[in-house]
């Protein structure tokens, strides 16, 4: 049975939801699913916007066949080569034998290295940066967005509805409750999270290339953005397009701190636990606190993007980094993290040299200051360094306060 959604008076989302996914790309959590949009614009030729995953074939198939309601489909416009968005290309070649491929160079050559089939060139249409496409009504303009995230990315806008389809910008983890559109659910509460663990996870080491886009994008008109995960925007458009400025240029939303950890036997929780009570003792309100061997690093990434200043505190483990907090670190420094303020509290009974790895790692961030004072246990805190603590505290606030 289908299930489709009107976006427009000749435009609908032909997508599907998968529920059942726990990993994203393999690595992601998202105890909500995930969508995958794809669009269908019923002008004079019949234009479909990238295809989805091979987890939700039939969905899309029933999807796309009710809409076209026996007409042919002339277009299939791939804006991103991501398997989770080009793996029914096959399926709509197969059962739209006619239908023209609309893509760019590149995506043509990865076309040919993910299938085995081979088309005509004269199916093809390989467009150039500003190429447009007349469907009748409608003409598409075609726009280069190389690395956000993949080097082939392109986007199409729809100048007639003044439609961005922005392929993986703008996206957001979890599934479709039934609302297509931001504007219909509570986005700030339920959803800006996952926006913003989708967007720091999937595309933050890219800033330069979004900030690209969005130059590209402040000189056109836009009133809705069509992205390939998450909801439709119609509404507030401003308000997500800000969130991605600041996610791009590593702008900190808040002026607070994020305290993530990482302890064996709780020696290290209780100081991190102790510099947050002493930090809100001063004043400092929405501390967030993570222990990294329980939370998936994707979260704490995100969070790290969020905030203005950052706590580390691991303890020392087979002589580096306790494992869980290493591989947060090189995932901050693999997201390319900057504009940071980071303090750090090392462990160590016998030989403590985590701390002066931390601040290898932490040191790659551009534009990051690491802010002195830095504690030392040996095993526990003891009741010596409560001052230590406290010294730390007034020095991240001093900080906060340049």
């Amino acid at each position: 049975m289908y299930n489709i959604k009107k976006i427009k008076e000749d435009l609908y989302w032909v997508g599907a939801n998968d529920r059942r996914i726990s990993l994203f790309e393999s690595v992601y959590p998202v105890p909500t699913g995930v969508s995958y949009n794809s669009y269908l614009l019923m002008d004079e030729k019949t234009v479909l916007l990238d295809t989805v995953d091979k987890s939700v074939t039939h969905q899309f198939m029933e999807n796309v066949e009710h809409v076209l309601n026996g007409k042919c489909l002339d277009y299939l416009v791939i804006n991103h080569m991501e398997p989770d968005h080009c793996a029914e290309i096959p399926t709509i070649v197969r059962n739209y034998p006619n239908v023209k491929i609309v893509c760019n160079a590149k995506i043509k050559t990865l076309i040919e290295q993910f299938f085995d089939f081979n088309l005509p060139d004269e199916q093809y249409v390989i467009v150039k940066e500003g190429d447009t496409l007349n469907t009748g009504k409608h003409t598409l303009t075609f726009v280069f967005a190389p690395m956000v995230h993949w080097p082939e990315v392109m986007v199409t806008y729809d100048t007639t509805d003044k439609i961005l389809f922005s392929a993986d910008a703008f996206g957001t983890f979890g599934a479709i409750d039934g609302n297509i559109f931001a504007d219909e659910v509570d986005f700030d509460h339920r959803y800006m999270d996952e926006a913003r663990r989708y967007y720091t996870n999937i595309v933050g080491k890219y800033g330069p290339q979004v900030q690209a886009l969005l130059k590209k994008a402040s000189g056109i008109e836009i009133e809705m953005i069509c992205p390939l995960h998450g909801f439709v925007w119609r509404k507030d458009l401003n308000k997500f397009i800000d969130k991605y400025v600041k996610w791009s240029t590593y702008t900190p939303e808040i002026q607070s701190v994020l305290i993530a950890y990482a302890s064996v036997y709780g020696g290290t929780q209780n100081a991190a636990e102790i510099l947050a009570g002493k930090l809100a003792e001063l004043g400092v309100k929405d501390i967030e606190m993570f222990d990294v061997s329980v939370t998936h690093p994707s979260y704490v990434v995100s969070e790290a993007f969020k905030y203005s200043h950052i706590v580390f505190a691991s303890t020392t483990y087979n002589n580096g980094i306790f494992v869980n907090m290493e591989n947060l670190l090189h995932d901050v420094v693999a997201h390319n993290l900057q504009n940071r303020k980071i303090a750090l509290i090392e462990n160590g009974s016998w030989a403590c040299v985590s701390g002066k790895l931390m601040t290898e790692l932490v040191s790659q961030l551009k534009n990051t200051e690491i802010i002195e004072n830095k504690v030392t246990l040996k095993s526990a805190l003891n009741k010596n360094q409560a001052k230590e603590l406290e010294n730390l505290a007034k020095a991240i606030v001093d900080n906060m306060e340049k």
